[in-house]
Formats: structure tokens, C-alpha cells, sequence
């Protein structure tokens, strides 16, 4: 059984590398997989060279570890909350960080301050969500479903009002509301990527007591798990990977429902193996996804957003339907 889930993990790494080499070569300037081999030794056409290197890659890069990211966060929030319907978007964290950039822009303070005020926005958003939900330290069913919806309209509404009276920064927010990759540069990876693969990994580090936290938060603290602790450490965590991902990207929603359901069918339930399989499968989803936002009206694009929206709606309503949790 461990041979097979190694086999298919190997097969996924496979895909991906396929499906980033088939993302480098479609675009509204496509560039033959002949004429990327030549860049990558040293030739080719310059022009192709300055999309290849300088836009296309970086996109594609950050797009990969976007969707890791993001798929990572949603498996343990799942968890962690006890809830089939955790994720950074729905429980309303993807809101508080775009308002939180959002804010940035117009006071101006850069890329790092945006990352900063996202991140703080997006930590607070969900302990608003908990709060909300009066069911203590750990939240379940409808109760946080609905206040984490709740939480996220009044925070969209906020931004429509800040939209409002700045119209100078209009576009700039709109782009945060509805996710885009277009504009990503090596700069915009550089100052995400860290603070993606650190909390990324952090997370992972503790799949073995999020597996006790699953069994019950009674029956983790009897094996000698400090359930607070790892509560508020992967709460923060994946604050941190969702504001880093909507500083530079927007919002993108339901890769953190969907990917981790779909995974958990395959693999099962222990994070230990889920985690790595859910950063491989976000990745690919969401480079897919993004190819089809470039690809589908050429030569204008589809906000990543939107495409991601046209999966993970009907999926949401498929597990709203099917979950035990909500009765």
C-alpha cells in the first residue's frame, strides 16, 4: 500500500513537470516547446526570451506555490477545526487579507507593508470567525460555515466602500477581489515564496498531533498533545501562507475546499501522507487552472479567480450536500 502511494506521488511530480512545461509554451505569445529549449541553453529569440524568463516562468512559479500553499492550509484547517467546509475563502481569512492589501494600496506602503497588513488582517478575521461561531476554542458545523460567510460579506463590503471613495486605486483592489496572475514578477515571488514554504512546512511539522486533534481534543491532550499550542501555531500558519498568497495574487477561492477533499479520497485521512500529496495537487490544479485563464479568450485574460469559482462552486455545494457534519 506505502509502495503505491509512492508510486502515485512519483506520477503526480510527473505531472506537474509536464504541466509546467505545458504552461510555458501557451499564452497570447506562444512559444514552441523547441524554441524554450533553446532559451533555457542560451539562445533563442530574445522577445520569447523577456516573456519566457521574465513573465511566464515567474507566473507559473508563483501560481505553483500559490495553489500549495493554499491546498495545504485548507487540509489542516479540515482538521484542525473539525470541519469538512474549513477553508482560507469560505471561513472568510482570503477577505480579511484582501482588505488588509487593500488598505496598503492606498495608504501606499509597498509590497511588504501589504504582506504585513494582510497578514494581520486575515489572523484576525479568523479568530473574529471562532469567536463568532460560540463554540469555544474549537468551532464545527453550520455555526462557523455561517459566520465565517458572515464575517466575509461585511468584509467585502468594507472593500466595496473602500473601492468607493478611492477611485484612483480602483483597479488596483478590484484586482485583489477577484485574483490575477498577470501582473506577478520575480519580485512579487521573492516576497511571497518564503513566507509561503515557511508556513507550508510548519504546518506539516505538526501532522502528526493535527491526526490526535482529529480523534477528539480530549483524546489529543491524554497523549500528550498541547492542543492549544498547535491550534494557535496552525492558525497562524496558515494565516500567514493565505495573506502571503492574496498580497501578490488576490483572492483565489476554493483551492483549499477542493484539493484537499479530492486528495483525502485517494490517500486517505493521515496527514502525515496527505499534506505532500495536497502541495502537489494544489499546484497542479492551479497551474491548470491558470492556463486556462490565459488561454480561454486570448488575448485578454480571465481572472484566476473566476476560473477557480466555476470549480469549486458546484464542488462546495456537492460537500454542503453530502457532509455528515451539517444536518
Amino acid at each position: 500500500m506505502l509502495l503505491k502511494k509512492w508510486a502515485a506521488f512519483a506520477l503526480l511530480i510527473a505531472l506537474l513537470v509536464i504541466l509546467l512545461a505545458a504552461a510555458s509554451v501557451v499564452g497570447s505569445v506562444k512559444i514552441p516547446l523547441a524554441e524554450i529549449m533553446s532559451i533555457i541553453r542560451g539562445g533563442g529569440d530574445e522577445t520569447s526570451r523577456r516573456v519566457l524568463l521574465g513573465i511566464r516562468i515567474p507566473r507559473i512559479v508563483q501560481a505553483s506555490v500559490v495553489g500549495m500553499g493554499l491546498s495545504v492550509s485548507g487540509a489542516f484547517l479540515q482538521g484542525l477545526l473539525g470541519n469538512p467546509l474549513a477553508d482560507p475563502y469560505i471561513l472568510g481569512i482570503s477577505s480579511g487579507a484582501a482588505l488588509g492589501a487593500a488598505v496598503s494600496i492606498v495608504l501606499g506602503l509597498g509590497m511588504l507593508g501589504t504582506q504585513a497588513l494582510a497578514f494581520l488582517a486575515s489572523l484576525a478575521t479568523i479568530y473574529l470567525v471562532i469567536s463568532l461561531s460560540r463554540l469555544g476554542p474549537v468551532a464545527e458545523g453550520s455555526t462557523l460555515l455561517l459566520s465565517g460567510i458572515a464575517v466575509s460579506t461585511f468584509l467585502s463590503a468594507i472593500l466595496s466602500f473602500i473601492m468607493l471613495i478611492s477611485h484612483q486605486h480602483m483597479s488596483g483592489i478590484v484586482f485583489w477581489m477577484m485574483g490575477d496572475f498577470s501582473l506577478i514578477s520575480w519580485n512579487e515571488v521573492f516576497v511571497s515564496l518564503p513566507a509561503i514554504l515557511v508556513g507550508t512546512f510548519v504546518m506539516y511539522l505538526y501532522s502528526k498531533e493535527l491526526n490526535a486533534i482529529i480523534l477528539g481534543r480530549e483524546t489529543a491532550e491524554h497523549l500528550g498533545v498541547n492542543t492549544e499550542r498547535v491550534f494557535g501555531i496552525i492558525l497562524a500558519c496558515g494565516s500567514l501562507v493565505t495573506a502571503a498568497a492574496v498580497a501578490v495574487s488576490g483572492i483565489v477561492g476554493f483551492v483549499g475546499l477542493m484539493v484537499p477533499h479530492i486528495t483525502r479520497m485517494f490517500v486517505g485521512p493521515d496527514n502525515r501522507v496527505l499534506v505532500p500529496f495536497c502541495a502537489l495537487t494544489g499546484a497542479i490544479f492551479l497551474v491548470f487552472a491558470d492556463a486556462l485563464s490565459r488561454t480561454l479568450i486570448q488575448p485578454a485574460e480571465i481572472p484566476i479567480g473566476i476560473i477557480t469559482a466555476v470549480f469549486g462552486g458546484p464542488f462546495f455545494l456537492y460537500i454542503l450536500k453530502t457532509s455528515k457534519t451539517l444536518k
